[in-house]
Parts: structure tokens; sequence; C-alpha cells
């Protein structure tokens, strides 16, 4: 996802709004429909996905002795606090401790606390996870304990538990901690807390480190997934998952652009104290918590299949590597390869994996070289040859991906594959729903990684909501991409997958507008353009079934699937115009058509969108609709439309 890409095409039709229209539907399969056709984008997972409850837990990428080191941890009772670069810190990953000391005099409560990602949801029926590290820097003769809990914004305790700690404790040593809510909180305005008496504490200095809290997470997987995100994810349906994202695999342009900063597989396994993060690519920290091995233990347990990407030189300021250099960054993608398919007995990085818990490798059918590489075309040439050359001669059973123009010549060996993005307009996405049929049928075949209608208005799609700008997805937006879609579903013996981008937006922390999914500490907010993605994910067939065409620059699309076993055949239908369509659909050459179908629809006026404030302005409703061999369907204006059908 990328705020400066636009792919724009035009195909010079004029818009057409069609009164009537009659769709013959063939009995027999043109191609058949790739499992993988509709998926997920994903750039980042911190503060969302990955469920890790505190922010800034490990003070990674900070600068000590700063205020903004302190991100998000806040004093109690006159604390004082500092985030120091310590003499003997955790780990070597991890240089950077909060000092904490009690001030002579004090009495009560002293310590600190953590606001969460914008709050914490505190729920009582879940038991939490808390842990740290700590030590004192100079030993004493304190002996006392240590309260470590969760309250409410305005002091009431939720949750607590005690530990013992003595001042001999020089060494580093781990707390952890089970915490029970009492009662629920109304709202996520809640935080964690650590405290100690003051009066017994005071004049004495500890040290802590890499903090953690967790909620119960998908399938319950330790250092896992956040549940009611994960659980939409899977609600959609999605056949693959894309990772570890576009820009976040390049180096960040917020520390220079060196390639030290770029994401690195091997920085994000093992222990979470040897994973240093990095400065993410919309400039924030990624702690790298949610690393490769979280990435395909998830894909596994959500039914997904990854389509990874490997670094391939270029940054993205515009620096690519030169060609004599690129040696240890090829090695470093053959290890990350290996790491999710290798044979443990015959590669380091697969028996990293074994020794991680999996010890049979992960699947992986695709590979993409880079990202966006249009941007450096005049070096992804040997980039590619260079990257690829390598890696199909150990790896001749993945196809590798291009990123660059879908059209490049310059490129050897011939690209199995490319990826190509879009974000455009509505009505840019259904005027050119015809985009992939004039492509060759030359065994090329199109990965269509990142799209979305972003803007209402063509001369400034990456402008602000007051130049167009979507804040949310809408019913214009999701029907014109509905609309694009059906031509992806008619293209699928070229298109073999296709993902909306981004994915997930924090409402109180967003770089970047419309996304698929919207959330903050306690809620999910699901998008139009979701609901639209889930219609089309759940609803395939396997057996693409030729019909009478759309009219190209019109605004009613539709395309027909077939399941070749359970012989249900769907029928998608967008109206991405302003007026309602008709539209007759002929199913005669099957001997047998039922005579009743499930329409599933979503619609809605033309800016309707669902909102933090209103999470349920649009969604899909599903009835009964008489069908047969032949029958007549009025697609409302901006809607999407799924009528199921047997058909034998």
């Amino acid at each position: 996802m990328k705020p400066y890409l636009a792919i724009v095409a035009s195909f010079g039709v004029l818009m057409a709004r069609t009164l009537a229209v009659t769709v013959t539907v063939s009995k027999t399969a043109s191609h058949s429909v790739p499992s993988t056709l509709f998926g997920q984008m994903f750039e980042s997972g911190d503060g969302g996905l990955y469920a890790e409850l505190l922010q800034n837990r490990a003070f990674q990428q900070v600068t000590p002795n700063t205020a903004a080191a302190l991100n998000a941890w806040h004093p109690i009772n006159n604390a004082k606090l500092t985030v120091i670069a310590d003499s003997n810190p955790v780990s070597n990953a991890l240089p950077n401790s909060l000092q904490f000391s009690v001030p002579s005099g004090a009495s009560g409560p002293v310590g600190f606390s953590n606001e969460g990602f914008w709050g914490i949801k505190v729920d009582s029926s879940w038991t939490y996870n808390a842990s740290f590290f700590f030590r004192f820097p100079t030993s004493s003769s304190f002996s006392g304990a240590l309260t470590v809990g969760l309250q409410t914004n305005s002091g009431k305790v939720l949750a607590q538990s005690t530990t013992q700690i003595h001042g001999s404790t020089t060494r580093w040593t781990q707390v952890s901690v089970p915490l029970r809510p009492t009662a629920s909180a109304s709202d996520v305005n809640n935080n964690f807390f650590i405290t100690i008496d003051g009066a017994a504490a005071a004049g004495q200095t500890i040290n802590f480190a890499m903090f953690s809290l967790f909620p119960p997470t998908f399938k319950n997987r330790p250092n896992g997934m956040r549940v009611d995100i994960a659980e939409t994810l899977v609600e959609m349906g999605p056949a693959f998952f894309r990772f570890p994202g576009g820009n976040n695999l390049l180096n960040t342009p917020f520390q220079g652009q060196t390639t030290a900063t770029r994401w690195q597989w091997n920085a994000t396994v093992g222990p979470l104290v040897d994973r240093p993060g990095r400065v993410g690519d919309w400039g924030y920290v990624n702690t790298d918590g949610l690393g490769l091995l979280e990435y395909l233990q998830f894909f596994e347990d959500a039914g997904m299949e990854p389509i990874m990407a490997v670094w391939a030189g270029y940054s993205l300021g515009g620096t690519s590597l030169p060609e004599n250099q690129l040696a240890p960054y090829i090695q470093q993608a053959k290890d990350q390869i290996n790491f999710v398919i290798g044979d443990p007995a015959q590669s380091a990085p697969a028996a990293l994996r074994a020794s991680l818990g999996h010890p049979e490798p992960f699947k992986l059918r695709f590979v993409e070289v880079g990202n966006e590489d249009f941007f450096a075309a005049n070096t992804y040439t040997y980039r590619w040859t260079d990257f690829v050359s390598a890696l199909q001669a150990e790896f001749p059973q993945i196809r590798f991906i291009a990123t660059t123009d879908a059209w490049d010549p310059t490129l050897s060996p011939v690209p199995q594959s490319y990826d190509v993005h879009v974000y455009q307009t509505p009505t840019w996405f259904f005027q050119n729903a015809f985009y992939y049929d004039d492509f060759q049928r030359n065994g090329t075949t199109y990965f269509e990684g990142e799209y979305a209608a972003i803007s209402t208005n063509a001369n400034d799609i990456f402008g602000t909501p007051a130049d167009g700008r979507l804040t949310f997805p809408t019913m214009q937006s999701a029907s014109g991409e509905a609309a694009f879609m059906t031509g992806l579903e008619r293209n699928s013996d070229i298109v073999f997958a296709a993902s909306y981008a981004p994915l997930l937006q924090h409402v109180n922390s967003t770089q970047w507008t419309p996304d698929l999914i919207s959330f903050d500490a306690g809620s999910v907010i699901k998008s139009t353009s979701f609901y639209a993605q889930k219609l089309f994910a759940l609803n395939r067939g396997d057996q693409y079934l030729a019909s009478t065409l759309p009219t190209r620059g019109g605004t009613l699309h539709w395309s027909v699937t077939r399941s070749s076993s359970s012989g249900q055949t769907f029928i998608k239908v967008a109206n991405a115009g302003s007026s309602a369509e008709s539209i007759t659909f002929e199913l005669t050459q099957f001997s047998s058509v039922s005579s009743t179908g499930t329409l599933q629809q979503l619609t809605g006026s033309e800016t309707a969108s669902n909102t933090p404030d209103a999470p349920e302005t649009i969604l899909p409703k599903t009835s009964s609709i008489t069908t047969g061999k032949t029958f007549t369907f009025s697609a409302p204006a901006f809607s999407v439309n799924v009528i199921t059908v047997t058909t034998h």
C-alpha cells in the first residue's frame, strides 16, 4: 500500500446505463477458478492483529533519556521514570530499560502504568498473562512486594497480583503472573500498572525490561493473535495472506534508507528478548513480536496459504544496491525460504524452525521478489536476474513473482507472474472491469496484490477528505470494486490471486485511508468493502461459466462460477450506478435449475459507510429468490449481489 501509487488505465469508453439486459449462461466451463483467487494483504501488526496489549513494551528503537522514549508509560505517585541505555541490558537486541526510582519520603503505592494502544479492554471472563524482567542496579537489603494489575483511568483496580522481589537480585529475572479481573470494564479507558509500597521502598531504584501483557489469543497460541481481529479475517474466507506486506518489507524512510533497516526474517524469530524491532514503513515501531514463525502458524490456524516476499536490494528512498553487493542478501532470501520449507537435516534455518516447534515444512508456493520495483525498474533488471536465477536453482517448485510493470520485456528469466497494484476512484474500477481481458494468454499469471477505491476525485486520489479522499469505504467504492472483481473472476485463467489493501486501520492512529477493517482497543468495524470481499470469497465455484459480456465501461457487471461437486452456481452482480438495473439470466443450457435460490445482497446509499459511531449501517442481507432456467433480477443502485442456484 503506497500513498504515491496509482496505476491508471482508460479504455476511452463512455459510461453506459443499461435499461434491460439478457444474459445467457453457458453450461460448459471455460476455465477453472484458482483456489487462491481472493485473499488478504498485510503490512504490520503491533496494536492490531498481534495481541500484545502494551505499547512501547521493550523501549525498542527509542532514544534513551528523552520524554519520547517513555511513550505510553506514566508515573504513579511521583515515581521517577527514565529510559536508559542499560550498562547491563536484558539482551543485546534490547539495549534500553526503564529505570524506576522511588522518591525519599514516599508513601502509598508508587509505580508506573502503561496505557496500551489507546486503551486496554478488560473482560472478566479472560485471564491475562503479564510478564516483565527486573533487576536492582545495586544490591540492597530491600525485600517487598510488587503489585501488578489492571485498573481504570480513574484508579479502580480490576485485576491484580503480587510478587515478592529482593534487592539482592542484580541479574535480570523474569516475573510472570496471571491477571484475572473481578469485573469487566465498561470501556477501554484502562491501563496496566506496577506499584510498590512507597514507604517501604523509599530511595530504591529498580530497572525493568521487556514487559508484556497478553489476553487470550486466537487458537490459544502463545505470543499469538488478537481473537476478534483474527476471527474477522477468517470470517472473510481468505485463501491466502500476502506478507510481510508491501512497504513493510523495504527500508523505512524514517531511518535514512539504510540497508540495515529492512525487514529481516532472522530478527523476527526466537525469544522475544532477541528481537530488536524496527521503525516500520509508516513511522511507528514494529516490535517484530509478530515474526515469521507467528505469521506461518497463524496461516495454518486460519486455513490460508502464504504469499511471501523477500527483500531484493531496493529501499524506499530510491536507493538500490549495486549488483556486486547482492550476494549476502540473496543468501538471506534463501535462508528465509528454507526456514519455511527446508529440510531440518539439510538446512540450518530449517533446523531452527524445527527447534522452535515446527519440524514439518509449511506450505509455500509463491514468493515475491521485492515490492513495487517499477520505482527502480532500471536496477530491477539485474536484481531480478541475480535473485531469481539463484532462488529458482534451489527452489524450482516455487513460482516467483515480479514486482515491476506487468509487461517489462527487460527481465530475464521471463517472469512467471507479476504483482499489479492500483489505487483509484470507484468510477475507474467499474470502467476498468475489462482490465485483464486483453492480456496475452502466454503462460504468465497475475497477482492483483493491492487495490482499492480510495477517492472520488480522479485528479487528486491521494488528497485529503476535502479533495474526495475516502475515510472509510462506501457503497459507491465497494460496488465499484466489486465490478472490477467480476473481471478478476472472468480472467481467473490468468489472475490467480487478488487482495484489497490495506487490511487494518487503528482508528486512533491512521496513516492511510480507507482500510478494509477498522478497529480500536475493544471493537472491530467491518467496512462495506469487507462485506463485498467476503461475498466474493465465500461464493466462489471452481469453474468459470462464460456468459453474455457486460458493456465495457458500464456500471452493471456480472460473473458466473459453479461448483463442479455440488452443482451450486454463483451469479455475482455488481451495480455501481445510481439507478436500479434489471437483468434476465438464461440458464437454459442446463437440464435442471432449482426454482428457488438464495440472494445475498449488500446495498445502500452512495456515501453510506460503516464507521466507529455506526458500525452496522450497511450489512448484507440474505433472502430467497425465485429462479429457474430463466429469471429476472433487479440489482439496486450501488449494490453487490450473489445469487446462488443449483444447476445440473
